[in-house]
């Protein structure tokens, strides 16, 4: 079973990382459900364990990123991804507006972002990236991309897990898009 790497799991340091890694990184394909398969109550260790994996993961993405931090990486992809305004990047990043601003302000500082009124709307900030602002984000992404492919190497499919991390992307927006319909976060 899964026992070595549970009982690896268990001497965490106190900042959050393993004291030591176990022989086996990865557990028996057997213990990880598949794609359609719910999580049942049982799974709860698997679930801490995807959880303490994926905290794991950003401080990764965060480092090999070394020009942004992730807060404003989800800014710059966001507006990339053709979110506009400060409000849409908000609702979509799940975030508060006074934070998305501060990153914005910041973004716009460093001249990777700019600002202009909408038409018709003069009350509207319309974001776009700059050209500097492109450069750093397709840099950025391109060592957050070369790490991602090294973890994902080190799986047994580093294929299924590229694409099980798309599939989460996608049910993140249909979750955040239902609670933002709902009226709640």
């Amino acid at each position: 079973m899964a026992a070595p790497f549970l009982a690896a799991l268990a001497r965490i340091g106190s900042t959050g990382e393993p004291i030591h890694y176990p022989v086996c990184v990865n557990p028996p394909t057997d213990a990880i459900p598949t794609p359609r398969d719910p999580l049942t109550p049982g799974d709860a260790s698997l679930a801490v364990e995807a959880v303490r994996a994926l905290a794991r993961a950003s401080r990764l993405l965060e480092r090999a990123s070394g020009e942004l931090n992730l807060a404003h990486y989800r800014v710059l992809s966001a507006i990339a991804s053709g979110d506009e305004r400060a409000s849409r990047i908000a609702a979509r990043l799940a975030i508060g507006k006074p934070t998305v601003s501060a990153s914005v302000e910041a973004l716009c500082h460093r001249g990777l972002l700019a600002r202009s009124r909408g038409d018709g709307d003069q009350r509207v900030a319309v974001l776009r990236l700059t050209p500097e602002g492109a450069v750093v984000l397709k840099r950025v992404e391109a060592a957050m991309t070369e790490r991602l492919t090294e973890l994902g190497d080190r799986t047994p499919d580093g294929e299924q897990l590229l694409q099980s991390l798309v599939w989460m992307g996608a049910a993140i927006d249909e979750l955040v898009a239902q609670r933002h319909s709902q009226g709640g976060r």
